[in-house]
């Protein structure tokens, strides 16, 4: 990871990074020639100018005639293809010289994040060659830049857990991987092993692990700071199905099987955001809830057509073995009742049909919290860039999960189903809930700009600027 600084000025062996408004083309580190190349530049609309001499790199962003989200994240973009210049060039500091804190923090931010690199399974890493990125500036302060570098670690973190492999990441060793970022970032956690949760009738977790020889865990996060604002604690729940096989629905291999390690992205929401939290001292009261399990086959596999009895005493007929994730989020979302919370935000890699209604670019949202804390939700979701699609909860998606002989069914119409299953969810809540269905955007294929490929780290970002600014509101 990149260290983030501040300076009054460039480090002597920095690359320079000047940051000008486009109608301000002026810099006392550009001479007369190279401004009128830049405005040249900037003429045939060319906003990333490229000097080198002796070796020594001086990028010129431009920043276009943006405002708000719009400007910040065409920063962070510029900041992810100016780090591919800086690596490819093998240089290791950078200095980012401009006057306006906020694009300062949004270029880094992408640069940033674009540095990040999983490596530990390779013999012979090729690791990226920046290692200090200065930030040159007298409007920005100290805890700004603290704050981001944590807000980076966190997606760091978050990345690492979703890339790990199955071979590593069980459901027993996530939570001894809680355990470490907990004592690192001063966070509780309590863990309970199978037979806490079976002595519980955490009947859908139950179901899920039976065809596993290693058993769940059920992980409880929180951070509690004696000066919280807030008395009801926010909630956030993530999906931690370490891998899933499909169980006896079984998945096919390409595109599919192959990548689902990836299926506990939500709890890495969840640690990564807990991570940051306690990190920056947030005065808030939040808890992390994450149920942890593979989804197996084998002889003891649950099977389409069982009826499992679910933690709140629900009867739950199982049409298909592969909506597992939906089992193992509503016993917890059960769980957060006794919580009385604020609310709760889950984080799932929860259905294909997500994936089919909008792609890998957003995630698709549900939940029945009121029009203020909507609002908020999506007001963060523009600052961090990590784009929201609200679905609607008709009750005629709850209709589609009746069952003959049990009291609902885990599988609605194939159309929809990213609805039909928040419908399921819903049936276990009673408190303000949102739903973020992240199947499409929290692993991808190949390197979106400061997205890298792999897992992606989305959720944290978004809920991070989220409950920040629930603080100014208490």
């Amino acid at each position: 990871m990149s260290q983030i600084k501040h300076s009054a000025k460039p480090g002597e062996k920095d690359q320079l990074i000047l940051i000008l408004d486009s109608k301000d083309l002026k810099s006392n580190f550009l001479s007369k020639e190279e401004i009128a190349f830049v405005k040249e530049a900037v003429a045939n609309k060319r906003f990333l100018v490229q000097f080198n001499n002796e070796g020594k790199l001086k990028l010129v962003i431009v920043s276009e005639e943006q405002s708000g989200w719009k400007l910040s994240e065409s920063l962070r973009k510029a900041g992810a293809k100016s780090l591919g210049i800086l690596n490819e060039n093998g240089k290791e500091s950078v200095s980012i010289i401009t006057e306006i804190a906020h694009n300062a923090l949004a270029f880094a931010e992408g640069m940033a994040l674009a540095n990040y690199s999983f490596t530990k399974y390779k013999s012979k890493p090729k690791e990226n060659s920046l290692k200090t990125i200065r930030i040159v500036s007298k409007n920005i302060d100290a805890k700004s830049i603290q704050n981001l570098s944590i807000i980076i670690e966190s997606t760091y973190l978050a990345r690492d857990l979703v890339n790990e492999p199955h071979s590593f990441l069980t459901s027993l060793q996530i939570s001894e991987e809680f355990k470490k970022i907990s004592k690192k970032a001063g966070f509780t956690i309590e863990v309970w092993n199978e037979a806490k949760i079976a002595s519980q009738k955490m009947g859908g977790i139950l179901a899920v692990n039976k065809a596993s020889k290693i058993p769940p865990t059920f992980n409880i996060l929180e951070y509690k700071p004696k000066n919280a604002v807030n008395k009801k604690p926010y909630v956030l729940v993530g999906k931690g199905v370490v891998y899933d096989t499909g169980g006896l629905s079984l998945k096919p291999t390409p595109k599919s099987m192959d990548i689902m390690k990836c299926d506990m992205a939500g709890a890495a929401v969840v640690a990564g955001v807990m991570n940051a939290v306690a990190k920056m001292e947030l005065p808030l009261y939040v808890i992390g809830l994450v149920p942890a399990t593979d989804n197996w086959i084998g002889e003891n596999s649950y099977a389409p057509g069982d009826v499992i009895t679910m933690y709140d005493g629900t009867t739950v007929e199982v049409m298909n073995t592969d909506a597992e994730g939906r089992l193992i989020l509503a016993d917890t979302l059960h769980y957060a009742k006794k919580l009385k919370p604020e609310l709760v935000c889950d984080f799932a890699t929860l259905t294909g049909a997500a994936v089919r209604a909008i792609g890998s670019y957003a995630t698709a949202v549900l939940g029945n919290a009121d029009d203020t804390i909507k609002t908020s939700i999506f007001e963060s979701s523009y600052a961090v860039f990590e784009r929201l699609v609200e679905f609607p909860l008709w009750e005629d998606y709850a209709k589609e999960l009746k069952s003959e002989i049990a009291d609902m069914t885990n599988l609605g119409k194939g159309e929809g189903g990213q609805i039909s299953a928040a419908k399921f969810l819903e049936h276990f809540t009673d408190y303000p809930w949102m739903h973020f269905d992240i199947a499409g955007p929290a692993f991808i294929d190949s390197v979106d700009s400061y997205k890298t490929a792999g897992g992606t780290g989305v959720g944290v970002r978004l809920m991070v600027d989220f409950l920040s600014k629930q603080v100014a509101k208490k």
